[in-house]
């Protein structure tokens, strides 16, 4: 799976949100963008999902030009906007159930995706029985039971206080290494930015340009003392130089 972004603009009358933004991204990798607020950082994810139309320029996935929305593509928002009268493994259902999915491989899709997220216990559970973590691991958990090519997460830990933002931060992380699907992980936050990611794309204040597109060199588990490590703490200088100007 191959993600080409080439010469997109996006502007909104006559405010340029994003300017000449050209990446690539090849499948597997965790891609995490930085920027600070006003950006375009998140108006990136939503011309990626197909939610809105750049001015200029095209995204290419797997060499196929895609300008509206798809199953290959599925977005994580920052609220989990999981639907309270369900239950757990029937939001994690509703997408399939959608595209006609018939309700047995539902059920079967749902409960193999429980015990990937550690869920399994809280299946038949309302969603507003579950903590603010539990939530956004059901919202995960119904995007990666789509099979999507592309995982889209718009500042999903945002919303959580610090402890619980930090333990889903390593949630991800094994996820990820358990899975490899391609994820682009939008974020304001340097630390969660280094942290989590394979490669780091920073994006200038606005109009957005790509100021930065650097791999992030760190073994894998991560781990608290991750954020100790001499690569981490110059890529994270590097971040905030940028940022600050």
């Amino acid at each position: 799976m191959n993600i080409v972004i080439d010469s997109l603009y996006k502007t909104f009358g006559a405010t340029s949100a994003l300017e000449n933004i050209n990446l690539q991204f090849q499948g597997g990798e965790f891609v995490t963008v930085l920027g600070a607020s006003g950006c375009g950082k998140t108006t990136l994810l939503h011309l990626l999902a197909g939610l809105t139309s750049p001015s200029r320029g095209n995204i290419y996935i797997d060499g196929e030009a895609k300008s509206a929305p798809g199953a290959d593509r599925v977005v994580v928002f920052q609220q989990a906007g999981l639907l309270p009268w369900l239950s757990v493994e029937e939001n994690i259902e509703f997408g399939l159930s959608l595209h006609g999915v018939p309700k047995a491989k539902r059920r079967q899709a749902s409960a193999e995706i429980l015990r990937t997220i550690g869920l399994e216990a809280f299946a038949h559970a309302k969603t507003y029985e579950l903590s603010g973590g539990m939530q956004q691991r059901v919202a995960i958990a119904r995007a990666l039971v789509m099979k999507p090519k592309v995982l889209l997460m718009d500042e999903p830990f945002g919303a959580l206080d610090a402890q619980t933002r930090t333990a889903m931060q390593r949630f991800l992380t094994e996820l990820w290494e358990q899975l490899h699907c391609t994820i682009v992980f939008i974020t304001h936050d340097i630390d969660e930015a280094v942290f989590l990611g394979t490669r780091l794309v920073v994006l200038s204040s606005r109009p957005g340009r790509v100021a930065l597109d650097v791999p992030i060199e760190l073994d894998r588990p991560r781990t608290p003392q991750t954020e100790f490590e001499p690569h981490f703490l110059a890529l994270k200088k590097r971040a905030m130089d940028i940022l600050a100007h």
